[in-house]
């Protein structure tokens, strides 16, 4: 299978880039395309200690599949990268988002960027695609909708070559440029929680070094 991740493309440090699917959303295409306001190019920067240089702002798309549809998921990327020349796409193998949406499926957003990307392939090299394998979950959607499905996500070495492989499918690309673990297996306060929770620490974390090893392995 081909290698998930493109080679030299690792982070020393974690870098908060802007988001712009809200905005867009909130906000007619047409409306901001017949903006009278002068636009700068964007500036663009060297992200972290990798080779990879991305424009300062990113697009964000975790709403695509619930909140914006396929439509307005390539209408955006299509105004962002074309017409802005952003060259930094985010998402993530849990997109869209709410869960709680009686229409979310794990994966969808990384399907919606897929089929835009398969309309307009020569944008694929021009363009920083990154990603997110989901820390751990017990009896979760998201890994059931791998191949191979599993009941649990978790950073083992298995579950972090499912992931990537699934999400290469989906979004129709052979490598990702960055792919980013959205929260560690160990217990973590999640999703608005503030407070620590010693009692809800687990003696089966998947150790951190296995997590980075089974990276390690997607790069060679």
């Amino acid at each position: 299978s081909p290698s998930c991740l493109s080679p030299m493309r690792t982070l020393s440090r974690p870098l908060v880039s802007m988001c712009l699917s809200r905005p867009l959303a909130l906000m007619s295409l047409s409306t901001v395309a017949a903006s009278s306001l002068s636009v700068e190019p964007l500036k663009t920067r060297l992200l972290g200690a990798s080779s990879l240089r991305v424009t300062e702002a990113c697009l964000g798309t975790m709403t695509w599949g619930v909140q914006n549809s396929e439509a307005d998921g390539h209408a955006q990327l299509d105004y962002a990268i074309k017409e802005r020349g952003i060259n930094f796409v985010d998402t993530a193998e849990l997109y869209p988002v709410p869960l709680s949406s009686p229409d979310w499926r794990p994966g969808r957003t990384e399907e919606i960027i897929g089929t835009w990307l398969h309309a307009n392939p020569e944008w694929r090299a021009k363009l920083v695609l990154a990603t997110k394998v989901c820390g751990y979950a017990a009896k979760s959607r998201i890994a059931d909708a791998r191949t191979p499905s599993s009941t649990d996500c978790r950073l083992d070495r298995a579950g972090v070559r499912a992931a990537c492989e699934t999400s290469l499918r989906r979004l129709q690309t052979d490598y990702i440029d960055l792919y980013q673990l959205h929260w560690p297996d160990r217990y973590v306060p999640l999703f608005g929680q503030t407070v620590y929770r010693y009692d809800r620490e687990r003696g089966d974390a998947v150790p951190i070094e296995e997590t980075a090893a089974a990276l390690k392995e997607l790069l060679d």
